[in-house]
């Protein structure tokens, strides 16, 4: 098969450019996308009476004929013949002769590859929806069974009150949650049809671009054939949203690498999801959720790289839009692989709740309970900030902890201090204060646990 515009040229292409200006290397991972589009388009031909009842009915078979080749990995691809869209117009009227070639009239390869991403993303984004609620579900699990388990909560990476683990994971679930939101509302935008629009202006041939939207699950269609050829905002959304998850998952990266570490020994990763050493035969190391945190420069370079693509572009179609689709594959896989890990790592993984009881009673992390003691006993706050501030130095000077002070240590800072500081003291005592709605304690954990097991729910409706 000849090129598709090549009636207009009187020479052939010069090898490196047709190498280079090709995109089969990449875009055939639009194939069945490719065939689905095609055949929402051949029925709206026949329905329209553009094509007999016959030419469609030859067309038909044929793209089920190239399907089934597709998906028994029969199927090769040339970068001759360009793109995804060619080399399967080539496929089809190999099949079936040159009536394959009517495949192609009142579209353009512009609506066509457009259609294709919109369908692609469609489904991955939908399936990585599913892949967040399994996140979800296995912080759901590990936190359900750690309300009680007490560890050091951290601002500036300094110890800074005693906090319940179940806690500290759940604020990872609403954070998936939010991402969840974020993809699920971007559907709409997905969800618009550019089929029809033809190369820039729509076509001439009475099509019916409601049907073909209908019949390839579209909410919509683009009202602007130009918009619809050259709007890549569906993808850039998607790319954005991308970013915050791989920004979430390596946050959470980070916490276990840190957790992990001798000096911490908080948690222990299943051996499945760590590798050793080539020369220190007692090394494990977290290479998981390192990777999880340096792919996240891939999707945040893959959705600049983008918008940097974009902003020059006037309308409509530009070949550089053929930049569009290497990093949203490789986005979309990171994106998928980084989740796929993260759930069963979740799940596998061991919480050393001794270890993390010990650390709560050795730092000055119940200090805050101290300054709420004292203002409940009348003092304003930055009085009591300022006892407390002058106590604690007096413990590191001394080489004691807070509890580790007598009742006439304390006395000798304020007289409001009696028997019951100590009680209030305990770490258990001082996360278990904290009963506002999402707070540390037990009780309030519990009922935050309650609300993410109805958010868990809801996605199973």
């Amino acid at each position: 098969m000849s090129k598709l515009w090549g009636g207009r040229f009187t020479k052939e292409t010069n090898k490196i450019v047709e190498k280079e200006t090709a995109s089969i290397g990449f875009d055939y991972k639009l194939a069945e996308q490719d065939i689905e589009g095609s055949l929402a388009h051949v029925y709206m031909l026949e329905s329209q009476g553009i094509l007999t009842k016959h030419e469609a009915a030859q067309i038909e078979q044929g793209l089920f004929t190239v399907q089934k080749k597709l998906r028994d990995g029969q199927l090769s691809f040339s970068y001759e013949h360009e793109d995804i869209h060619m080399n399967i117009e080539k496929h089809l009227i190999d099949e079936i002769g040159a009536v394959g070639g009517k495949l192609h009239t009142g579209r353009s390869r512009n609506d066509q590859v457009a259609t294709d991403m919109h369908l692609y993303l469609l489904n991955k984004t939908e399936q990585i929806m599913t892949k967040l609620a399994d996140v979800q579900q296995a912080i759901y699990d590990l936190s359900g069974e750690h309300t009680d388990t007490i560890l050091p909560g951290y601002t500036h990476l300094q110890r800074a009150q005693p906090i319940s683990f179940a806690h500290h994971m759940l604020a990872y679930f609403w954070m998936f949650e939010r991402d969840y939101g974020r993809l699920n509302d971007s559907l709409k935008r997905i969800s618009w049809s550019p089929l029809g629009a033809g190369a820039l202006a729509g076509t001439t041939f009475p099509i019916d671009r409601e049907d073909t939207a209908r019949r390839l699950g579209f909410e919509t269609v683009y009202p602007n054939s130009m918009d619809a050829v050259s709007d890549r905002d569906f993808i850039v959304e998607f790319m954005s949203a991308a970013s915050l998850i791989m920004t979430h998952i390596s946050r959470l990266s980070e916490e276990f690498v840190i957790w992990m570490s001798e000096e911490f020994s908080f948690i222990e990763l299943d051996d499945s999801f760590c590798t050793g050493s080539s020369i220190m035969p007692q090394k494990k190391n977290p290479d998981v959720p390192e990777l999880l945190r340096a792919r996240t420069g891939r999707v945040n370079g893959n959705l600049v790289g983008l918008l940097t693509v974009l902003k020059g572009l006037p309308l409509a179609y530009n070949k550089d839009m053929q930049e569009d689709k290497e990093g949203m594959f490789d986005t979309v896989h990171t994106v998928e692989t980084a989740l796929d890990m993260l759930a069963p790592m979740i799940a596998s993984m061991t919480v050393n709740r001794e270890t993390m009881q010990r650390a709560v009673h050795t730092d000055y992390s119940n200090a805050t309970d101290i300054a709420d003691y004292l203002v409940n006993k009348g003092l304003p706050f930055r009085e009591a900030h300022e006892v407390i501030g002058k106590i604690v130095l007096y413990g590191l000077n001394e080489n004691k902890y807070l509890l580790d002070l007598t009742l006439e240590e304390f006395q000798a800072f304020h007289t409001s201090f009696e028997d019951d500081i100590f009680a209030v003291l305990e770490p258990r005592s001082v996360m278990n204060a904290r009963t506002s709605e999402g707070g540390t304690s037990e009780t309030a954990v519990k009922e935050q646990l309650k609300q993410a097991g109805r958010t868990l729910e809801k996605k199973t409706e």
